[in-house]
Parts: structure tokens; sequence; C-alpha cells
């Protein structure tokens, strides 16, 4: 694999991820990592004809999770190469087909978005989970569900792609629980003692509306090779769970 590091960083996670990445799949198309200051940025994917981009903050490259965030991101690539449909079909044609005559607050559209964004990155970590051990990934996921749980006026989010929370709305805390036990469910990697079930139930308590169950059962079970229509399917069906049956929009004028 051909990967290019342009940043003040050391080069280590970005060759670590690139050979773990590199005992199952590969890329064709070669990778520049852009390095960021800001500790903001989030790290995200960029695809063109000759290459990938990755954008990712000096605080991710150089954190503890920096080589399985680079892994993921790998991820994302791969399935951009092999034409997986999630990584080409249009978020925005799902949700007009899902939201049209509705009337719609403008923080769920984001929502709607990141739940999108959610099931590629089930896709994506289906290749991670083969690469890489889940150990980080789940305290991950325990360590953001919990600080979103306990202190939803912190509005800070993971600079990350993957990222669980987005501040302090219980509704897409929810969601964004049920996208954390549907992938460990997907890959079995806890048991229901693991104490993300107790975070999740408890983000679900403060959003009684989302079906946080059913939610799971939708990341957990996202067909392995969707075609097009099946996707978009999926995804429309998704939307209108989370805006129109739980109560989030109202019929337009």
């Amino acid at each position: 694999m051909d990967i290019r590091v342009r940043g003040a960083v050391p080069a280590d996670p970005f060759l670590g991820a690139a050979d773990l990445f590199e005992t199952e799949h590969n890329l064709d198309r070669p990778v520049h990592a852009n390095v960021r200051e800001d500790p903001d940025e989030r790290t995200w994917a960029a695809h063109y004809d000759d290459r990938h981009v990755l954008n990712i903050s000096e605080q991710a490259a150089t954190s503890a999770m920096a080589r399985e965030l680079i892994v993921h991101e790998l991820a994302h690539m791969a399935r951009n190469e092999e034409g997986h449909a999630s990584h080409h079909f249009r978020t925005e044609e799902a949700l007009f087909l899902a939201l049209s005559g509705e009337s719609v607050e403008r923080r769920k559209i984001a929502h709607c978005y990141q739940i999108a964004n959610h099931m590629k990155d089930i896709y994506a970590d289906d290749i991670t989970l083969s690469v890489t051990p889940p150990e980080k990934l789940v305290s991950f996921f325990e360590s953001e569900l919990a600080r979103a749980v306990s202190d939803r006026s912190d509005p800070s989010p993971w600079p990350d792609s993957r990222r669980v929370t987005t501040g302090s709305d219980p509704e897409i805390t929810a969601v964004n629980a049920a996208f954390a036990l549907g992938l460990v469910e997907r890959h079995d990697i806890v048991d229901e003692t693991h104490r993300l079930y107790d975070l999740a139930h408890a983000a679900a308590d403060d959003a009684p509306e989302v079906d946080l169950d059913a939610f799971k059962r939708r990341f957990r079970s996202l067909g392995a090779d969707p075609s097009a229509s099946d996707y978009r399917k999926t995804l429309v069906d998704a939307t209108r769970a989370y805006v129109v049956d739980s109560g989030g929009a109202v019929a337009a004028d």
C-alpha cells in the first residue's frame, strides 16, 4: 500500500495501520494523509479517481486510538473501491424519499446524516474488526457513552468519523448507543453483562421516543452486500423510523 503522511507527527501509527490492514485487504489507489493542527478536526476520508485522502487531527494521530482510527478510514477506502452500495449512495436521496411532505427540524436532519454515517461505519468496521482486536473500540464506545449520559452539557465531540456523541441531544445519543450495541452484537464481541448495555439503557431512558432495541437490530442486521435498491430502502426506513415514527415531524403545509 502506498501511504504518504504530510504533517509533523510520527509515521508509525500510519505504517502500523497499513501493515494490519494489508493482512486481509489492499487498496489500489494511494493514500495521502493530511495531519491538521486543529484538535477538533474530524478524522474522515475523501475519494478521488487517482487517490484517497485521509484527514486527521494531530491530536487523533498521536492518541492511543491512532492506529485503529486509521485502519477504520482505510476500511472506508476499501468499501469505496469495491463499489459497496453504502459508500456510493447519496444520503440526500434517502432523506428526500423518506421525508417528502414532512416538516422537520434542522437538528433532526443532522441526526439523519449521522444515522447514515453509522450505517457506513458498520460496513467499514466489518473490515476493521477483521484485522484489529476489538478491545480498544469497545472501551471507546463505553467511555464516550458514559460521558454523554453523565454530562450532556459537554458539546465537544470525539474528533473522528465514528464519534458516538453529539453533545446534549438525548435522542441521537440513544441512537448512537444502539449503533454501538448493534456493532458489538454483530461481531459477538461482548455479552449482555457488559457495562455498555447499562449505559445504553440509561441513554434510552432519557429518550423514550427512540426505540433502542429496534435501532440496534437495524444496525446489527445490515446485509453484508446489499444492492443499491436494498440499501436505499434500509436507509429510508431508518430515517422514517427516527423522524416520522417517533413523532419528530409534522406534515408540511
